[in-house]
């Protein structure tokens, strides 16, 4: 029989559990879905995708098979070509937490198939993971400890694929959609990503290799490349998280140094994916109630200036300029910016949240949502409010010798992020004056959270 394997943002053949399925079940035909609504709200996420898959169409070549790929509404394309291809099931990942999956089994159905979900590969799957009452973790520190007495899955290899009699149309690779939502900051993009499976593998190993010894006490500092740099492709599914573990955690027990902290940075995003799970609603709601009551301000000019790095403050605005001209930022530095936006601005943490799904190549839902949460000190196991970053203490001490803020506000960095601004923006060499000091701000943001719990 045939069947379709939908690439649901798992872009690779390795440890993929439905590519797997679908492979045991029949032939297969390989599907990705471009959907232009997901275009517009995540670009960048987007343009990250689009440049993967091109080198999954050559992976699928070299296994004698072909991707097929489709624009549109996704309930609309499965229905469509599981009714062309006739098709008898079409298997994917769950939608979580990047889309419903509302509305696709009735679509299949339409189409003459039957819609199979499966599980993302990561280190545990939801709810496998529990307190002795029951309930969920919601601090990091005792879901680490338990998932590290898990006995975590080994990674699928890719399956051997056959190939159907007819291949339906395909509407190539190329993403109109995102490439116009992207506007100046495509091409400017372009050259800085490393697509595809193979180059993700590549960089894992290369970071054990030679940067996983300094990754504990440089992974701080902004001007160093002390990451492994594998945000982006876990977040496209171009490398699964199992693939990583496996790789990685014998380092464990050969007591190599960095490997404990490397390894809890990766399940960081499952207790992200874990916390979702149990509160759907996290990227638009408070996880604690009480600060439905904060006095938030919604989107303002100070939020705008924020956005185009031009806030007077240069550790925040150096960071707003990598994020738009590389669709990164250094963690420390997403911290900096996204305490001065929520509590020296006093701005509410979802319109950052929403900038940052805007921008970031390795956006994911559920890890956007809880670390804004976390800086805001709405969310679980958060951040107290009035633990205030002060951007330039904060420079000084990450970014001693400003080889990092030089380099985006006066240096190559500073070009890179006048190329790909929009021209709306009139980005100038000129610095702006702070709309307020930093004691100012600290001081109303303290004033705000007495007011809170009065």
């Amino acid at each position: 029989m045939t069947v379709i394997c939908w690439f649901r943002r798992v872009l690779r053949l390795d440890d993929h559990p439905a590519l797997v399925a679908a492979a045991a079940q029949g032939a297969v035909i390989p599907l990705v879905i471009l959907d232009p609504a997901e275009a517009q709200a995540a670009p960048a996420s987007a343009q990250r995708q689009a440049m993967a898959l091109p080198r999954l169409e050559a992976a699928l070549h070299s296994r004698h098979s072909r991707l097929i790929v489709r624009r549109g509404d996704p309930a609309q394309v499965l229905e469509d070509i599981a009714r062309q291809t006739g098709a008898s099931h079409v298997h994917t990942t769950e939608g979580f937490p990047f889309a419903s999956d509302d509305g696709l089994e009735a679509a299949c159905q339409r189409g003459g198939a039957e819609l199979c979900l499966h599980p993302p590969a990561d280190l545990v799957g939801r709810g496998a993971v529990r307190t002795g009452s029951g309930g969920i973790y919601k601090v990091f520190s005792p879901y680490w400890k338990a998932v590290r007495q898990q006995d975590i899955a080994p990674p699928l290899d890719a399956p051997r694929l056959s190939s159907p009699e007819d291949w339906p149309a395909s509407d190539g690779t190329d993403w109109p959609e995102a490439r116009a939502a992207m506007d100046w900051g495509w091409d400017v993009l372009a050259p800085q990503i490393r697509a595809g499976e193979d180059a993700a593998l590549d960089r894992l190993e290369e970071f054990l290799d030679a940067g996983l010894e300094g990754y504990k006490p440089d992974r701080d500092l902004p001007w160093k490349e002390a990451t492994s740099a594998l945000s982006d492709a876990l977040a496209v599914g171009e490398i699964s998280p199992r693939r990583i573990w496996a790789r990685a955690a014998p380092g464990l027990h050969e007591g190599r140094q960095g490997i404990e902290a490397f390894l809890s940075e990766l399940c960081w995003r499952e207790f992200a994916r874990e916390l979702m799970h149990d509160f759907p609603a996290m990227d638009r709601r408070c996880w604690r109630e009480e600060w439905d009551r904060f006095p938030w301000r919604s989107d303002n000019g100070d939020a705008e200036a924020w956005r185009q790095g031009r806030t007077g403050i240069a550790m925040v605005d150096a960071g707003m300029r990598e994020l738009y001209a590389t669709g990164r930022m250094h963690n420390r530095v997403r911290m900096i910016t996204a305490s001065y936006l929520t509590k020296h601005l006093l701005t509410d943490w979802r319109v950052g949240l929403d900038w940052f799904r805007h921008c970031l190549t390795d956006w994911d839902a559920a890890s956007n949502a809880m670390n804004w949460q976390w800086v805001a000190g709405c969310g679980p196991d958060a951040s107290p409010y009035f633990r205030i970053f002060n951007p330039d203490t904060q420079g000084e001490k990450f970014d001693g010798k400003a080889r990092y803020r030089d380099h985006w506000l006066k240096g190559e960095g500073a070009r890179l992020f006048a190329a790909a601004a929009p021209r709306s923006w009139s980005v100038t060499d000129d610095r702006p004056e702070p709309a307020l000091s930093l004691a100012q701000g600290r001081a109303r943001a303290l004033e705000a959270n007495e007011r809170l719990k009065s």
